[in-house]
Parts: structure tokens; sequence; C-alpha cells
């Protein structure tokens, strides 16, 4: 005990040496920076003997909100691999006994959330680190295959999990064509390049090919969630119809490990010391001084084409959550 306080009183003064120009002051011994960890601080503490280190866990958290799509931007943030890869890689990257997950999502791409999901397993066999998924509102649909990429998957009792089916949807606008006058044109080279034109009515056997894509990739959404949850499934008719549940029926169908929260739950697991890191985006060096990135402003013309080109993407998000009572 007294060799632990003696390093953390060295580490505490290397701080007050190291980082004397810091914004604000020093946090008290014992309480991790927010943010960031400094480097060289990060360095110091490994370099100690391991006898002298600090047996506080400090576990990584991860927040995964939000619909999941490629693209998105400034103005409609979103879930894919190439706005998540960052974080998960750094979060995996920490020393941690384990990482936590944080989702609160209604689902999206199907393609994307498997990326997340890959990407997740692949480190945690990689760094051998244990994944614990928290569920929020809903983790559903393609939330759900996030999920499951959890060691453990723990929910609230009103959390709602599942809806394991894949959707597709549109609009047709046949009729309204004709009333306001309006030709549709559309020269292809293939005479199926233009299936499903909402502009014109639609034909059967373009359904059936839609409906026999979608069987395709919900046998993989279920092959997957068999993989990842084996045994804990309960043999129920509905788990795989697209159905969802409570976080409390949830736990009765195999969906969730246990109801809990992510504080109570890991401060449990690795002790009342436990402290939580929230990983966040990287800022760059120039643009934590607003000379570039993170202080640059919006022209009206950006403003105006995000505004414009977000309402279909905005009416579709909106009814994703609206599914689920969100």
């Amino acid at each position: 005990m007294l060799l632990a306080a003696r390093a953390d009183l060295l580490l505490y003064l290397f701080e007050l040496v190291a980082f004397p120009r810091c914004e604000g002051p020093l946090p008290r011994r014992g309480v991790p920076w927010s943010g960031d960890e400094p480097p060289v601080k990060r360095l110091f503490n490994r370099l100690l003997p391991k006898s002298w280190r600090s047996n506080v866990a400090v576990i990584p958290v991860i927040r995964l909100h939000g619909t999941i799509m490629a693209g998105g931007g400034q103005f409609r943030p979103s879930l894919s691999l190439a706005s998540t890869a960052g974080l998960i890689e750094k979060a995996f990257s920490l020393e941690a006994p384990a990482v936590a997950i944080s989702i609160n999502s209604p689902g999206g791409s199907p393609v994307q959330s498997r990326l997340i999901y890959k990407r997740i397993r692949d480190l945690a066999a990689e760094k051998n680190r244990k994944v614990l998924v928290f569920v929020e509102d809903v983790a559903a649909s393609g939330g759900y295959m996030i999920a499951v990429a959890g060691d453990e998957i723990f929910a609230d009792p009103s959390s709602i999990v599942g809806s394991i089916g894949v959707v597709s949807a549109s609009f047709g606008f046949p009729e309204l064509m004709k009333k306001i006058g309006v030709e549709r044109r559309v020269h292809t080279a293939g005479q199926n390049k233009a299936v499903l034109d909402p502009f014109k009515p639609e034909k059967k056997e373009d359904v059936e090919r839609l409906k026999a894509l979608q069987l395709e990739v919900h046998e993989t959404f279920i092959d997957l969630v068999r993989e990842r949850r084996g045994e804990k499934l309960k043999d129920d008719p509905d788990l795989f119809t697209g159905l969802f549940w409570t976080g409390k029926k949830g736990l009765d169908l195999g969906l969730v490990d246990a109801l809990g929260d992510m504080r109570g739950v890991l401060k449990q697991r690795f002790g009342e010391k436990t402290q939580l890191r929230l990983i966040t985006p990287p800022r760059g060096f120039l643009g934590r001084f607003g000379l570039f990135g993170s202080k640059k402003g919006f022209s009206p013309s950006d403003i105006a084409s995000a505004a414009a080109g977000g309402i279909v993407d905005a009416a579709e998000e909106r009814a994703l959550w609206a599914r689920f009572g969100l």
C-alpha cells in the first residue's frame, strides 16, 4: 500500500512538471483526465513496476448511438464503419480488462451493421479482450446485430431488443405523374436495369426478386445471431420473424444476458473504484487551437445543401425510431 501511494505521488508530481500549461486545474489524484490521457503520462505509468501501479480498473467506453448507414456528415451523423472504426480501435488499444459498448440504435444498413460487428469481434480476438454491451433505449435490427458482438449483453427492463428481420420501404408515384401531366422517360441497356422504378406501376416479378434478396440477407442475420448467442436462445417460433421485445422479455428469450446499467455492472464486476473512460473522436493538433478542423465554420451554401439533401434521410431516420415508439 505504501509503494502504491508513493507511485501515486510521483505520478502527480510528474503531471505538475510535464503539463504546467493545461487549461483548467489538474485533476485530483486518482481521478482520470477527461478526454484522452496524455501519452507521456501513460508511458510513465507503464514504466513503473507492477507493484507500484494503481490497481484501479479503467474501462474504455464506446457510444454507438444513431441510425446505421453509410455516409452521414456534420449535420446528420450516422453509424458506419468509417465513422466508428477509429473509436473502436482506440478503445481496444488501451490496457483494460474489458471494453464496454453502449448501443442505442433502431438499425439501418445491414452491411454497415455487420462491418461494425466484425471489426469489434476481430479486435476482441486480437487483443484477447472481453466485450460487454449495454443497450439503452433500443438495439433493434442492425442495432441488435452490433449488440451480439458482445460476449455479454445487458439491457434495461424497458429497452427494446430484437427485430431480427429485413425491411425495404419506398414510395410509388405512377398516378401522381398522370395527374400532373409528366411523362417518365427511362432508357437502359439491360432489361432489368430500371426495376422497382417508383414512377412506374409495380411489377410482380420485381417484387419477387426483391424478396429473394431480402431472404438471403435475413439468413445471414439469423446465422450470425445463432452463432453468437448459441444455446442461450430459446426455441421460440417468433424469434426470427422481425418481432421485438422489451429487455425483460428479451432476457427470457435469450436475446440478452442480464438486466442492468453500465456503471452498476462494471463496478460490481471490477470493483467500486472502477473508472469509465469515454472514447471520443480525436482532434488534430491545429484543431485544438481553432486553426483548422473543429473551429471551421460552414458557409450558407454548405448549410443549404446539407438541409436540402437531408430531408429524405431525416424522414427515413424518423420512421426507423418511430417503429419502436421512440
